[in-house]
């Protein structure tokens, strides 16, 4: 039996955050892409596509942050009744969700998210527009960030402000802004972040 010791956990804790920033990174470059051609079919404007797409990022990360906090809670109920050895309760309990991410209901999440959607406040799009069309692009989400609160910190995105100041080191300019604007019109995409340290940055609009 394989005991646990602190450098081993480290040691698979910085392999798994590498493959899950490597994995936002690809989501960014590429799915975002696919999600936003989706859109642009039933969307003329790309400023509505470009928020629809930031906003179902937050709510992803939102959604499956409440779901592996409820999932956690479980967790350690059922593994303190004969928890023992050095390893912490919560370390256990991270690596348990870690190896048995089937306990994840991603497909609830995904439905969570469109129905905030649906009644989000920072969203007007046409009738016709069915947000369905960009659940593949929500469940990675999903999926990703559930797995991102298994690390020892976890990774989390920023939340952006319409209007805010922008911010160099969180994120890069959308090639449509105005290069001299100081202010966010928009964001496009979130920056990934440990604790208060920008890990990935993100993408914004910006316009006087």
């Amino acid at each position: 039996v394989r005991t646990w010791s602190p450098a081993r956990a480290g040691r698979v804790n910085a392999s798994h955050r590498a493959c899950l920033i490597a994995r936002f990174g690809f989501i960014y470059a590429q799915e975002r892409l696919d999600a936003e051609a989706l859109l642009r079919t039933v969307i003329c404007d790309i400023e509505t596509v470009q928020r629809i797409i930031y906003i179902a990022a937050v709510e992803s990360f939102r959604a499956a942050k409440m779901a592996f906090w409820k999932l956690k809670l479980r967790v350690k109920e059922t593994l303190a009744i004969g928890h023992v050895g050095p390893q912490p309760l919560e370390i256990a309990a991270l690596d348990y969700i870690a190896c048995h991410k089937d306990l994840y209901d991603v497909c609830q999440s995904v439905q969570n998210v469109i129905c905030s959607m649906n009644v989000h406040p920072k969203l007007p799009y046409p009738p016709e527009v069915d947000f369905c069309m960009i659940r593949t692009l929500i469940r990675e989400l999903c999926c990703l960030a559930f797995s991102m609160q298994t690390l020892i910190p976890p990774l989390d995105i920023a939340h952006g402000v319409d209007g805010e100041l922008f911010n160099r080191t969180m994120y890069y300019r959308s090639c449509d802004s105005d290069f001299t604007a100081p202010f966010v019109a928009y964001h496009v995409w979130p920056a990934l972040m440990e604790d208060r340290t920008v890990i990935v940055k993100g993408e914004v609009v910006t316009k006087r």
